[in-house]
């Protein structure tokens, strides 16, 4: 029987090795992860924050995501999945060449080798070009680079933020990423993190915590009362960020194979039933349901799936959302009010107990409840299993346990020097008169077109500039201050 056409090899455009599937797939899945910063995170970032903070917030999640595309595809890209510099870290070249980008993609460091030198697992080369896999981790990359900003809103300077950007992806996460994805030490060790319990949220959480330890606190009337300034759009972001996480899990194999199918029905099931369980306990101990405690118990499930997604059974997925429902709720509403050291760090959004708690969770239980049949679907040495299902899955704890150990050392020490190497130019901190006004002493700009509490408007500042329309312009439109027209009160 012929080949269909549309399946036929087409050179140069289509060659033999395009599987016009999987290209749409982790192109498809690209996107998703990287609607969850932009627009997902942004606007959740502004939604979730008192008002004079949201223009900020928002601002530096949208920074981000940028500056890490350009940093990512100048050099970051091979220094996380390129060729071995070190056992933790790749060669740091562009990934901008047209030679380079249409080949097929292929994680040169990934062939795994039997003790004796024989072929366990061959290198991975996903039937695309290296252009969807490059795009693909960046927005992995940029999403833990937003996810990290949540611990330092309210307060850092926006200056230091830029030059830390860039810094951190470079010393930080490509480290991470390598070890673990790229072909580096861990992977080859047989750690299990399908997705990036460790390499993006264990990360970001404990780079976050470290970074709001330096950047100091904001303002106590700031610590003390810190209401969201939109609910409503708080939930659109959040959607955005949980819809997204199909293509966070799903794309993960790198194929649009059946274990992007199982990852992404779990990462489905762990969510919902975190975000009950978290809701439940909201109820239970303060009487009432919380729609941001509903969306922090969303946010542990998706990251508590996130390391074991394609290898858990999903009636696993069920017992991963009744834990990250309730151990990161216990540790943010119990525990951080009885730790001293969590009392002293001023981490704005909990990022320690959403992302780090609940990614050290997830990595953990992967290591309990891996499948032997669906690790053999994925992962590099194919006698991996859980403690759960005996065998060596003891020992595949103990390694889940190191791994933990070794991404929470190299980012404490890694952010901290990079902070104390900004400090030496430029303070990490506003200032106080800075901290006091929000968005417009920071960048001159409001989120919201309205004024009230007294204030008159003020063309000028309110957006009618005469010096661009004439003062006589400015004259005939408003009288003593006042816009002519319908006078609406405040």
């Amino acid at each position: 029987m012929a080949t269909p056409g549309a399946y036929q090899e087409h050179l140069p455009a289509v060659p033999s090795w395009l599987n016009k599937g999987d290209n749409a797939w982790q192109i498809t899945a690209s996107t998703l992860v990287g609607l969850q910063s932009m627009p997902g995170l942004v606007i959740l970032y502004a939604s979730i924050v008192k008002k004079k903070w949201a223009v900020n917030s928002a601002f530096m999640a949208l920074y981000a995501f940028a500056a890490v595309l350009i940093c990512w595809v100048l050099v970051c890209y091979r220094m996380a999945f390129g060729d071995q510099l070190f056992p933790f870290w790749g060669k740091g070249s562009p990934a901008l060449g047209q030679n380079y980008l249409i080949r097929r993609a292929a994680v040169p460091e990934s062939t795994h080798y039997y003790e004796n030198g024989s072929i366990e697992t061959a290198m991975i080369e996903p039937f695309y070009p290296m252009a969807s896999l490059v795009y693909f981790q960046f927005n992995f990359a940029a999403i833990t680079m937003i996810l990290l900003a949540g611990s330092v809103l309210g307060r850092m300077n926006i200056r230091a933020w830029m030059a830390f950007v860039p810094l951190w992806l470079i010393f930080s996460y490509t480290v991470g990423a390598f070890s673990l994805w790229g072909g580096g030490f861990l992977f080859h060790w047989g750690v299990i993190d399908y997705s990036g319990g460790y390499v993006i949220h264990l990360s970001s959480g404990i780079a976050g915590f470290t970074a709001a330890y330096w950047v100091g606190p904001r303002l106590r009337s700031d610590r003390e009362r810190f209401p969201p300034n939109n609910i409503l759009l708080m939930l659109a972001g959040a959607g955005l960020l949980w819809m997204g996480w199909s293509g966070f899990n799903g794309g993960a194999p790198y194929a649009a194979n059946i274990d992007a199918s199982i990852a992404v029905l779990n990462t489905n099931i762990c969510a919902a039933t975190s975000l009950l369980v978290w809701t439940s306990l909201d109820v239970v101990f303060f009487g009432k349901p919380s729609v941001i405690g509903a969306v922090q118990g969303m946010m542990t499930g998706l990251v508590c799936i996130t390391p074991g997604a394609g290898v858990v059974q999903s009636w696993a997925a069920i017992v991963m959302g009744m834990l990250s429902g309730s151990i990161p709720w216990f540790s943010m509403m119990i525990l951080h009010k009885k730790s001293s050291l969590l009392q002293k760090v001023d981490d704005t959004l909990g990022v320690f107990h959403t992302h780090a708690v609940a990614g050290l969770l997830g990595g953990l239980l992967t290591g309990l409840l891996a499948e032997p049949t669906l690790c053999r679907l994925i992962l590099p040495v194919t006698n991996t299993r859980g403690a759960f299902y005996g065998g060596n899955g003891g020992v595949q704890f103990l390694k889940q346990l190191v791994a933990a150990l070794f991404v929470i050392g190299w980012n404490i020490v890694s952010t901290t020097l990079i902070l104390l190497a900004i400090k030496l130019f430029m303070p990490l901190r506003m200032p106080d008169d800075e901290l006091m006004i929000g968005d417009d002493a920071v960048h001159g700009e409001e989120a919201y077109a309205l004024w009230g509490d007294g204030e008159k408007y003020d063309p000028t500042k309110h957006g009618w500039h005469a010096s661009s329309y004439g003062e006589d312009a400015g004259q005939t439109r408003f009288v003593n201050g006042a816009a002519r027209g319908v006078t609406i009160n405040l």
